[in-house]
This record gives C-alpha cells, sequence and structure tokens, in this order.
C-alpha cells in the first residue's frame, strides 16, 4: 500500500515526486517503463533545460539527472503499469511477473509521443534509416550515427532540437520540410537553420514517397505544385506529438477529443478522484519547464487529497469549446471562495479578437484579447468566485 503511486519518470512525475516528498508524504514511487529515469529531455544534447524548476540553463541529460536526483523518492524502471481500477488499484508488469498494489492517490504522467511515418501515410518503399526525433536522439547520445545527410519532416520546436542533436552527432541534414506557409516553432529559428546550420527550411513542402532499396536513398518531395527528387540518406518525422494516454484509454477513464488526454477538472484529477494526471499526457506537448510546473502544481493538489480537503468531483463546472477554440484544459472546473484558476487552450486557426469564457446565460466569466496562432497555448485567468451558481461554461472567440 502507497500514499501515492507516479506512473513516468519524466519531468512532471519526477516534480511531483519531489514537492510530496518535501511535503512529508513516505510512501511514494514512481514508475518508469524504460530502463532510465528522466524522460525525453536525456535525450537532448543541447542546452534549454532547467531555467523554470532550477534557474540553471542545462542540457538535457543534466536536467534529467537533476530531476532525478531531487525527486527523493524510489525510481523502479523497467516497470509498466498494465491498468488502473477504482480504489486506488494498480497492475504492474516487473521483472517478477504481474503484480496488484494499491495506493491512496496515483499521478498519470506518462508524457507524449511523436506520430511515426506509419500514421502519416508516407508512401515509399521501407528502407533503413527512417526514424522518429526521440531515436534519432537516443542513437547520438550512444554514439552513433545512423546517417550523414538526412532531411528533417517538420518545423515544430522538437524539429530544431533534432537539428542541434545532427550537429551534434556530427550529421549534415540536407533540408528541414513543412508543408504550410510558415514553420511551426517561433521565428528566426528557420533563419538560424540555415545561416548557423546551413540547413534550409523549405516551406511549402510535402513529403510525397520515401526512395531506397536496403537505406534511404533519398525522398520525392512537393513544393509548391512541383515535385523533384531530393539526395539523402535518412529521414527524421518530428513533431506531431500526441499525448501518451494508453493507459488512461485502457483504464477507462474518458479523454477529452480537442486535446486527446486524460480529462482533468481544475484540481488535476481525472474522472476517479483518486486518479490525477499531469504534463504532456494532458495535451499535446509544451517545453519540458510547463511540465515540471504542471507536475508540481498536481502535486499539492494531491496533498490536499490526502487530507480530504478537495471538493467534490461533482460540483465541478464543465467547459465547452465555441466558435475558434479547439481545445481547453483543464474541462472542469471548481468554484471557490477565493484564488484564480488557469484555463489552457488552444485555437483552430490563427485568432485576433477576445477570448470570452461565459456562463450559461451568455454572460462573460473572463475574458482578454489574443492575436495567437492555433499552434501557440492561451491561458485565460478565471476568479474562482465568479464561477459560483455557474452550471456551465463555453469558452469561444468574439471577432
Amino acid at each position: 500500500m502507497y500514499d501515492v503511486l507516479i506512473v513516468g519518470a519524466g519531468p512532471a512525475g519526477l516534480s511531483a515526486a519531489r514537492v510530496l516528498k518535501r511535503a512529508g508524504v513516505e510512501k511514494i514511487a514512481v514508475l518508469e517503463r524504460t530502463r532510465e529515469p528522466g524522460g525525453l529531455p536525456r535525450y537532448c544534447g543541447h542546452l534549454g533545460f532547467g531555467m523554470l524548476d532550477f534557474g540553471r540553463m542545462w542540457k538535457g541529460p543534466r536536467y534529467a539527472r537533476a530531476l532525478t536526483e531531487a525527486a527523493g523518492v524510489p525510481i523502479l524502471t523497467d516497470t509498466t503499469v498494465t491498468g488502473i481500477e477504482p480504489g486506488g488499484v494498480v497492475h504492474v508488469s516487473t521483472e517478477r511477473g504481474l503484480e496488484t498494489w494499491r495506493a491512496r492517490a496515483i499521478l498519470l504522467a506518462t508524457g507524449t509521443r511523436e506520430t511515426p511515418r506509419g500514421p502519416r501515410l508516407v508512401s515509399g518503399t521501407r528502407p533503413w534509416g527512417v526514424t522518429t526525433t526521440g531515436a534519432f536522439q537516443e542513437m547520438v547520445m550512444k554514439g552513433l550515427r545512423p546517417f550523414q545527410h538526412p532531411v528533417i519532416i517538420g518545423s515544430e520546436l522538437v524539429s530544431f532540437s533534432a537539428l542541434m542533436t545532427a550537429r551534434h552527432g556530427q550529421v549534415k541534414p540536407v533540408a528541414m520540410i513543412e508543408e504550410n506557409a510558415r514553420i511551426t516553432g517561433r521565428r528566426p529559428a528557420d533563419v538560424l537553420a540555415a545561416m548557423v546550420y546551413g540547413t534550409p527550411v523549405l516551406l511549402n513542402t510535402r513529403l510525397v514517397s520515401i526512395l531506397g532499396g536496403e537505406r534511404v536513398e533519398g525522398v520525392d518531395i512537393e513544393q509548391d505544385g512541383e515535385r523533384r527528387t531530393l539526395a539523402c540518406d535518412g529521414v527524421v518525422f518530428t513533431g506531431k506529438f500526441v499525448p501518451d494516454a494508453i493507459l488512461a484509454r485502457t483504464s477507462g477513464l474518458p479523454l477529452d477529443s480537442g486535446t486527446r488526454g486524460p480529462a482533468i477538472d481544475s484540481t488535476f484529477r481525472t474522472q476517479d478522484p483518486q486518479v490525477f494526471a499531469a504534463g504532456n499526457v494532458l495535451r499535446a506537448v509544451e517545453h519540458s519547464g510547463q511540465a515540471s510546473l504542471e507536475g508540481r502544481a498536481a502535486a499539492r493538489m494531491i496533498l490536499r487529497a490526502l487530507e480530504g480537503r478537495l471538493p467534490d468531483l461533482g460540483s465541478a463546472v464543465p467547459v465547452t469549446c465555441g466558435e475558434g477554440v479547439a481545445s481547453v484544459w483543464p474541462q472542469r472546473l471548481h468554484a471557490a471562495s477565493r484564488g484564480r484558476i488557469v484555463l489552457h487552450a488552444r485555437m483552430e486557426t490563427p485568432q485576433r479578437g477576445v477570448l470570452r469564457l461565459s456562463d450559461q446565460e451568455g454572460r462573460a466569466v473572463a475574458q482578454r484579447h489574443i492575436h495567437v496562432l492555433p499552434e501557440r497555448r492561451v491561458e485565460l485567468r478565471v476568479s474562482a468566485v465568479a464561477l459560483a451558481g455557474v452550471s456551465q461554461l463555453r469558452l469561444e472567440v468574439e471577432k
């Protein structure tokens, strides 16, 4: 019997463990299905980690080690959670076999995963040399160089992370390919890619097929309606992240259709009052610092749950997405006598206007002016007092 079981040893899970341990919770364990804790940062051999939670600028592996050391609780690797049942029942697969454990509270921090080639429906042959960012970074961190001149598919933040990994591994990508008219990551990343790394970013370009026999020999691309072949010896599919919510789904926890992660309330609880969720399992990827902050916030809610100080699940007010809004989380908000709730949202298309949260009568509960791209997360601060007497909420953009 544990006080808290945390599923996932990435930034969210390890940060939550750190808060719980410092608060005096003794029976805690972090369960990690891979052989090493630390999550995705342990494969990123470039700077950019640690500022929000440690006030330092580290490379990914150093940040992963700091998270692990600061957690101060048992981290059980090669341990897979196969299912969760009501009452805090956790089914676990270990080297000893299948076991059933129990916990007063469970935190899902299983993170996110990239979309590989298959679901993207890219045609062509099946040569060796096609990978995702995570697999590519893991190979480079182990001193391997799987190819010398790959193409990088996508232009998200993680795509430029792959570019930095390539430079670290003495790999020179021939191009970065983006279907849209602008990069997904923030500018001037595309300018830096071309000027510093010598990698051109091809906009309005679609990967048509992969060519090669045993190894990748090239790709067919279509740019501004014209097709041509680009010689390369590897393909790195980056981004298009989805929450790694398989455990939540198989355990019967409702997923949100917008975020594709577990639906939660403003205390980070799922529909099971003993199961919480935080970090990138909640929605498409955010940076590790944001995941860490959410893990810490969820831990504070778990502390309140262990003391019996959280409101009933049924008292939460549901939030639905209206005009222009693609997803919102948390999806249920609790009224309170004080404090503010931070509502997060992403838009369907580029939006300029007023992001407005309205009650069942159409009255504004909170609002702010926005000018935002669909990939950017928007925050809206909501007064918990203003939710008193509200039965439903709708978030939309007014032009």
